[in-house]
């Protein structure tokens, strides 16, 4: 694998071998476990991790495509960590698990495979579309649901599942695509539905970014898409913010972790703009 700089964003391509070096930096080593441990911790409480482990891994030299199937396993690892932590706050019905775990896993797949064959170029200029619309989509996900009682922690008539699956569906397929992000889709998917307790929503969404993530890490380590001296350092970072980071945000206001959430997503989705245009 090679890669030149491009402007503003590194252009790669294919070739038999990567020419990274053989061994990572004392420093390299140092600062992709602290980003992984912040994109866990984040993921955990709001979503949006990647936003900072993917530039993370841009930094320390690996492209854009690799960086997101590397980013993408990392923080998969970290999102078992936070649903470990949020165990408790998972109480729901096995009718409406079941199809929205399906969902995920059919999505995650699509996404993955979307991606592997997305330029990089046109990958980075959508990023920033889709990141504004979740943080709008969050924000305003009360005044969407209108006040109705949530589908999934009240009982679900046929219909409603049937849309919040193929919501769901089209969740785990960005989610696939790009894993930035894809907490506050979920949140905010999850909002329109009507659900209102934050904690309970981080916990339904770590077990479905799990799905998601899952599959679309099997689909990139197959297509040897990751990077794995980074990796596994991230990884290793992951596991610790995200269960951390699930733990203790348990015991913060609900409407300081929805806030933190917009803030998140805001900010993000500015520096993805400033740097795709």
């Amino acid at each position: 694998m090679t890669w030149q700089a491009g402007k503003g964003w590194a252009r790669w391509r294919l070739d038999a071998v990567s020419d990274t070096p053989n061994c990572l930096k004392l420093e390299t080593v140092i600062f992709l476990f602290i980003a992984g441990a912040l994109g866990g911790a984040l993921n955990s409480v709001a979503g949006g991790g990647s936003f900072i482990a993917f530039p993370a891994l841009l930094f320390t030299g690996v492209p854009p495509i690799p960086a997101n199937a590397t980013n993408t396993i990392a923080l998969w690892t970290a999102a078992a960590a936070s649903g470990g932590a949020y165990r408790s706050k998972l109480d729901i019905p096995r009718r409406v698990m079941v199809p929205l775990l399906g969902a995920s896993l059919l999505g995650g797949l699509a996404g993955a495979f979307l991606l592997l064959r997305t330029p990089a170029h046109t990958f980075m200029r959508v990023l920033p579309w889709l990141t504004l619309g979740a943080t709008l989509l969050f924000a305003f996900g009360k005044q969407l649901a209108g006040g109705r009682k949530s589908i999934i922690e009240h009982e679900a008539t046929s219909a409603a599942m049937v849309g919040a699956t193929l919501f769901q569906l089209v969740v785990a397929v960005y989610g696939g695509y790009f894993g930035g992000g894809m907490g506050i889709v979920m949140l905010a998917m999850l909002a329109t539905l009507g659900m209102t307790d934050i904690h309970a929503m981080n916990a339904l969404k770590s077990v479905m970014g799990f799905v998601i993530n899952g599959v679309a890490t099997v689909t990139f380590v197959l297509k040897r898409a990751v990077y794995w001296r980074h990796g596994i350092v991230m990884i290793l970072g992951g596991i610790v913010g995200g269960y951390l980071g699930a733990h203790y945000a348990q015991k913060v206001p609900q409407a300081r972790i929805r806030a933190f959430v917009v803030l998140v997503g805001a900010g993000m989705t500015v520096y993805f703009f400033w740097k795709a245009y």
